[in-house]
């Protein structure tokens, strides 16, 4: 069935540009089909996934089944909130008879018998589960090189990353083989792919959306991300996977509803970081982000200059990453161990790290969680918001030597399990997307998508997505 807007039939490329919002759109109002959907998604990762290496798992015939069943409910009903979206899944979150293989090789066995939660409320919404997507082996990483499923590639420059871990997914949404896609952050590993990406992305507040079925990385640090094309799709998303799991330790049980949308611009506080050079983001960033804020002079209100002098950027971020390591040496043991589908050599230096220290540095580490809560505590007494780039740096080449920095920015959130939400700023010289990251209390996720969607109104900076290359 085709496809008709305005009077014009809509081809796969224009199916495959359109979020969450604008395909609920066309299917409620009769102008396309789940099906149309899925074979516009599937058609797209057959002609690009050999290049983008974004998919490590796609069956097509269970994903027309599914759309075909989804298409049937929109006639007969009820219908669900997600009814015929096709979703792109992380390959580190369970999905009911497919193999969780967390970027490694000795997982092929590792078929799960039921849905993480969030798969769960996925297709219980009626969405189209497309298939698995690429990360960086055991989700430790951000630039998503798997040296058993290959690279993936930035769908703008196919000689850069995509950012990690959640890699594959930021780029099946780029590159048009998914409207939206779900990924785990630990330490920022939605948003900094998405800034790489040029998408749109919120790690929610820790224990928003349950992590049951996610392979942990780090458990008290672990968020389900979400990532689309515009704050709109984030917010459809949240809506339909948050809630509390009585099951995981760590859901969040809210009192009240998730705080609605009530800033006021002409009250709004904003804390901005003094000297973002010296803590080590790339001047071109600076330049772009400094751009974007002078655009966004009414939207976030008073600016206040915030210190963070108590926050040595690089040594809470990698005191983050020792707690995933750390864990990381529990969660895979076996697959440490089997000689026969041998795991890279770099991530078992990686987890040999924390093999090296004691239990007392990793008790060390652990406070600064503690810290990182007061610390949040404190920027959220004074402001409502804060606002910083997403990553110090933007997309690198494949070949480059990997940035040490590439989660100091997005640290800060995870560690204090604040919410966070990034949104693309500009373009940097060599013409690659970067993100501005907005981080707000815990629970005020949206109240945060709200003014993220405002400035990015404002900076109307979301790239053309390269769809029908």
């Amino acid at each position: 069935m085709s496809a008709i807007d305005d009077g014009e039939v809509l081809g796969q490329e224009a199916l495959r540009r359109g979020g969450v919002w604008q395909c609920l759109h066309w299917l409620a109002a009769g102008r396309t089909t789940s099906e149309a959907l899925a074979d516009a998604c599937l058609n797209a990762i057959e002609r690009r996934n050999p290049d983008l290496r974004a998919f490590v798992d796609v069956r097509p015939d269970i994903v027309l089944d599914q759309a075909a069943s989804a298409q049937r409910r929109r006639r007969e009903g009820p219908i669900g909130r997600l009814d015929g979206i096709p979703v792109a899944i992380k390959d580190n979150f369970d999905v009911a008879g497919y193999p969780t293989r967390a970027g490694l090789p000795t997982r092929d066995e590792h078929i799960a018998r039921n849905d993480a939660h969030a798969v769960a409320r996925l297709r219980a919404a009626g969405a189209v589960l497309l298939g698995k997507t690429n990360l960086d082996e055991g989700a430790l990483g951000a630039a998503t090189r798997n040296p058993h499923f290959g690279t993936t590639r930035n769908p703008f420059d196919l000689n850069r990353v995509a950012g990690g871990s959640s890699g594959g997914s930021a780029a099946a949404v780029a590159a048009g083989m998914a409207p939206v896609a779900i990924g785990s952050d630990t330490l920022g590993s939605v948003r900094i792919p998405a800034s790489y990406c040029g998408v749109f992305a919120l790690k929610p507040t820790h224990g928003e959306i349950s992590a049951r079925g996610l392979v942990p990385a780090a458990r008290r640090l672990d968020a389900v991300g979400i990532l689309g094309r515009s704050v709109g799709d984030l917010v459809v998303m949240l809506q339909v996977l948050a809630g509390y799991d009585a099951d995981d330790p760590r859901s969040r049980r809210r009192r009240v509803a998730l705080q609605p949308p009530d800033w006021n611009p002409n009250h709004l506080r904003c804390g901005v970081l003094p000297d973002l050079a010296s803590i080590g983001v790339e001047p071109a960033v600076v330049d772009v982000f400094d751009a974007a804020l002078a655009r966004l002079e009414r939207e976030l209100g008073e600016r206040q200059a915030l210190d963070f002098s108590d926050w040595p950027f690089q040594k809470m971020r990698r005191a983050g990453l020792l707690l995933m390591e750390a864990e990381m040496r529990n969660t895979f043991a076996d697959d440490l161990a089997d000689t026969a589908h041998p795991v890279s050599e770099n991530f078992r230096t990686m987890l040999d790290y924390a093999a090296r220290k004691s239990a007392a540095d990793y008790a060390q580490a652990d406070r600064i969680l503690d810290f990182a809560v007061l610390k949040a505590r404190r920027v959220f007494s004074r402001v409502d918001v804060l606002v910083l780039p997403t990553t110090p740096q933007g997309a690198f080449p494949i070949d480059a030597p990997v940035p040490a920095s590439q989660a100091d920015l997005t640290a800060f959130a995870s560690l204090s399990a604040c919410p966070a939400v990034s949104i693309p700023m500009g373009t940097l010289p060599d013409g690659m997307p970067i993100g501005m990251q907005f981080v707000g209390a815990p629970g005020s996720d949206l109240r945060l998508l709200e003014l993220a969607e405002v400035c990015a109104s404002a900076l109307d900076a979301a790239p053309a997505y390269p769809v029908g290359a």
